[in-house]
């Protein structure tokens, strides 16, 4: 291997170009954890507009109707901007892309017990970079187990076409889309201990089941990136970010993807 690996070892990016993913441990401190914690404990008990809009008289029924995802939180935070570049995870992007990554997405998941998972879906389908792919940098806060609803991959479908959805089951996933996985292949489950950094291709085919247990949340720290030589971009994620806070401003991406145009893509996924 000729180019000097900034972050990740040979066997780790072996790993995710052949099974689509791959689990890094020690991208983020303690210390940097307690921050994000304090961050989205300080988030859960606010209302922000078109990022996180809770029912705070919300009942037992619908445990997310309470906790919702936070959508794009470093639009509206400097906390969660600064760990969406956070350099550590910008380093295993250039490893994994070749290039310098651009941050487009921030998410976070606090999946209380009792919630819905999400249903087995891809990413690129949503984010729609061009030329190249999405990479997702999923960061565990909590533990992520079988148990608690971590996530599921299924290996070696990264390379497996962008496809069209089926409709999802509402009684287990809060969002509407399923992409069924390829015969030979079957979903795993990532299990990550508390600040492991979990990486994954833009097709790769992921989801993910409720949280069984009764008094563990299942955190998240959710960011999207796009590989600096793409031009094109779906229109809910721009502007993207250069690690010291440019914003770039890709094209926003024309194309109806699988499905077509008239196809509703519920964003954000």
């Amino acid at each position: 291997m000729n180019k000097v690996l900034k972050q990740l070892t040979p066997e780790q990016l072996s790993h995710f170009q052949i099974e689509g993913y791959v689990i890094v441990k020690g991208l983020f401190s303690e210390e940097d954890l307690r921050i994000i914690d304090d961050t989205f404990d300080a988030i859960s008990n606010q209302h922000i507009p078109g990022h996180f809009e809770p029912d705070m008289n919300a009942g037992a029924e619908d445990p997310l109707k309470r906790y919702p995802r936070v959508m794009h939180p470093h639009r509206f935070n400097e906390t969660a901007k600064s760990y969406m570049l956070h350099r550590p995870v910008l380093d295993a992007l250039e490893d994994l892309y070749g290039e310098e990554a651009l941050a487009a997405q921030s998410m976070f998941y606090y999946k209380p017990p009792g919630s819905r998972g999400q249903a087995l879906h891809q990413d690129n389908f949503y984010l729609q970079v061009e030329p190249g792919n999405c990479i997702a940098a999923w960061t565990a806060i909590d533990p992520a187990t079988l148990e608690n609803g971590g996530l599921l991959v299924v290996p070696k479908t990264s390379d497996y076409e962008i496809v069209c959805p089926e409709l999802a089951d509402s009684n287990e996933s809060f969002t509407t889309h399923y992409v069924k996985p390829p015969k030979e292949e079957k979903a795993i489950p990532a299990i990550m201990d508390r600040g492991d950094v979990l990486f994954f291709n833009g097709n790769l085919i992921h989801g993910s089941y409720r949280n069984k247990t009764k008094d563990q949340f299942r955190r998240a720290f959710i960011c999207h990136y796009a590989n600096a030589s793409a031009t094109h971009i779906g229109t809910h994620y721009r502007p993207l970010f250069r690690a010291d806070g440019t914003p770039v401003d890709l094209e926003a991406n024309p194309d109806g993807g699988p499905c077509g145009i008239e196809f509703d893509n519920v964003y954000p996924h």
